[in-house]
């Protein structure tokens, strides 16, 4: 797996997190542009996705498993989306705190998909 996005994504997420855990401080719901941050965080777990499957096409062996590492992948990139439509019908602070925890979420899974890879010395 590619590291430098590996990394850029998850701190892309923890970003998220951080940007609207202080709207849910300020007792705001997400606005327009949380979700341009939602779209851009999951645009770069497409690409992590994309990229995946064509390390595995090509003869990559993730340590953890094949069937891991795909379901690993697929939840990285249904993450941000899952939380963005909770958040849409919870037009509180409350999506603001849902989308904050699923970006930390994001993060960590960040971390397992680079261990289940083989980079974490697994």
């Amino acid at each position: 797996m590619l590291t430098p996005l590996t990394v850029t994504l998850a701190v892309a997420a923890l970003l998220l997190a951080a940007w609207c855990g202080h709207a849910a401080y300020r007792d705001q719901p997400t606005k327009d542009w949380h979700f341009i941050g939602m779209a851009v965080v999951t645009l770069l777990a497409l690409v992590q996705l994309v990229i995946g499957v064509v390390q595995l096409a090509t003869g990559g062996e993730p340590v953890g498993g094949t069937a891991v590492f795909v379901a690993y992948l697929v939840g990285v990139l249904c993450c941000v989306p899952a939380v963005a439509v909770v958040s849409l019908s919870e037009r509180t602070r409350w999506g603001s705190v849902t989308v904050a925890a699923g970006a930390v979420v994001l993060a960590v899974l960040q971390a397992r998909l680079h261990e289940v890879w083989g980079g974490g010395g697994a």
